[in-house]
């Protein structure tokens, strides 16, 4: 049966897992909260871009350089303010994704098996084809190739809040698909960076992690609900993390996926709770503000030609909706349709604005090109470049299909 906007419903029997929430007062508030977020997020990108482009620009990286650290008996955690910001103040921020993606799983968009197949058909296309783009741009480039997952992941924070600033008016369903999309895209990408952006392991300091681990799943055995004991655990497993060689942020998503959640809300929400405005005010905008600044004059102008950027720029722009869409056919040709309240025409912008991959590109590039800075800067460009254009091809695309929809 056709849908008001061309989609089909999916065959019987199929359970209607995916939200399809009414827009209302409660939607406004969190478009408009989700687009406060992202102008914070984009301004300090482009406080960023201007303090490495400014006479302060050697005062400001030795201030990202400077180090300091902690002595906790047998522990010495030294590391610059930007590693700090990056692997330690980011960690909280994988630890609010990592309760995202349980609850999502668990009662959210993801619930149903086969409410799944959608999204996650979707992230998988939308993952892979950008980087089959980074690599062909960049075959026969051994260094540069390292950076083939840079364009894979969107960035859940600023795809949401620039829909609700430039996209006002899509039916909710979209945030509902792009959220969880996105969600399943950040999974992939701590997967990723698990299993391709690890150092050298220390077997001893991996299976105290473990270790952290299997008695925090012990906890939920026994029936323990308070936040604290898992906090403080997480805490544990971070440093452990930390030095076996595996990225500390991970001990973040792990953390997250391991307080206790219920549909009322339990310690996994009471936490988000906590965290999101620090999150959301303070921890995303100083990453932004640390790892965004690239000089954009003279050799910096000429990385614009360097097929990293392209790369990256292609994959997130071109890359993503094709390969979220690709997987969105192959769903809809198995399943039978899209669900009720979903059409192609609203695939489109949802496509376009994942193409966002802001905050975990960069975070990826700091991985895959830490140590070649053309290259490292090559990438930032490239995913500055390549989220003005999604976020441009977004607001173009919903303006021409919806008429009616509005800039914030």
């Amino acid at each position: 049966m056709e849908d008001r906007q061309g989609g089909q419903e999916y065959g019987e029997g199929v359970p209607q897992g995916i939200d399809t929430p009414m827009a209302g007062p409660e939607t406004e508030v969190t478009q408009s909260a989700a687009a406060r977020a992202g102008l914070a997020l984009a301004g300090s990108a482009l406080l960023g871009l201007v303090l490495m482009n400014s006479p302060l620009a050697p005062g400001w990286d030795r201030l990202l350089r400077a180090a300091w650290g902690v002595h906790l008996g047998p522990l010495h955690l030294v590391e610059s303010n930007l590693l700090w910001i990056n692997d330690a103040l980011m960690a909280l921020f994988f630890l609010q994704v990592g309760i995202e993606i349980k609850r999502e799983w668990l009662f959210g968009a993801l619930a149903d098996a086969r409410a799944r197949a959608l999204p996650v058909a979707a992230a998988l296309g939308g993952m892979a084809v950008p980087a089959m783009i980074f690599v062909a741009i960049n075959a026969g480039h051994a260094k540069a190739l390292a950076g083939w997952a840079v364009p894979a992941a969107t960035d859940i924070a600023f795809a949401l809040g620039f829909m609700a600033l430039l996209a006002r008016g899509l039916p909710p369903q979209a945030r509902v698909f792009l959220t969880a999309v996105a969600v399943l895209d950040d999974l992939g990408a701590v997967l990723i960076i698990a299993a391709f952006y690890t150092e050298k392991i220390s077997g001893p300091m991996l299976g105290a992690s473990v270790a952290v681990v299997l008695l925090m799943v012990l906890l939920q055995g026994f029936g323990v609900r308070r936040a604290w004991p898992y906090l403080l655990l997480g805490v544990v497993l971070w440093g452990f993390v930390l030095k076996s060689g595996v990225h500390a942020t991970v001990a973040g998503v792990l953390a997250g996926i391991l307080l206790p959640q219920t549909r009322e809300g339990g310690a996994g929400v009471r936490v988000e709770h906590v965290l999101a405005p620090f999150v959301s005010w303070l921890i995303l905008p100083l990453f932004a503000l640390a790892n965004a600044g690239v000089q954009l004059g003279g050799s910096g102008l000429a990385l614009l030609g360097h097929g990293v950027a392209w790369g990256v720029a292609l994959g997130l722009v071109l890359g993503k909706p094709v390969g979220i869409l690709a997987g969105v056919g192959v769903t809809v040709m198995a399943l039978g349709g899209l669900p009720p309240g979903y059409s192609w025409r609203l695939m489109l912008p949802i496509a376009a604005f994942c193409g966002v991959g802001f905050t975990m590109s960069l975070f990826i590039a700091g991985l895959a090109f830490g140590s070649d800075l053309q290259a490292f800067d090559a990438a930032k460009i490239g995913v500055l470049l390549g989220t003005v254009l999604a976020l441009t091809a977004g607001a173009l695309i919903t303006r021409r299909l919806y008429p009616n929809a509005r800039a914030a």
